[in-house]
């Protein structure tokens, strides 16, 4: 994947977690919890992306 499309990416989830927290009322547990989620996915993906979570290729989502 090239860096420009990977850059693209995570500045557009960005934005949208901080849509999100911004726009949107919910209890502050809901929010950290939302955040957390995002984050970690957002890890996952990226150690998928660069090949040091290989095993992450069998997994289907959808």
């Amino acid at each position: 994947m090239p860096l420009i499309n990977l850059i693209l990416v995570l500045v557009v989830v960005g934005v949208i977690l901080w849509l999100i927290n911004t726009y949107l009322p919910m209890d502050g547990k809901i929010k950290a919890i939302l955040n957390g989620v995002v984050v970690i996915a957002v890890v996952l993906w990226l150690l998928r992306v660069f090949g040091l979570l290989s095993s992450l290729d069998g997994v289907r989502l959808g």
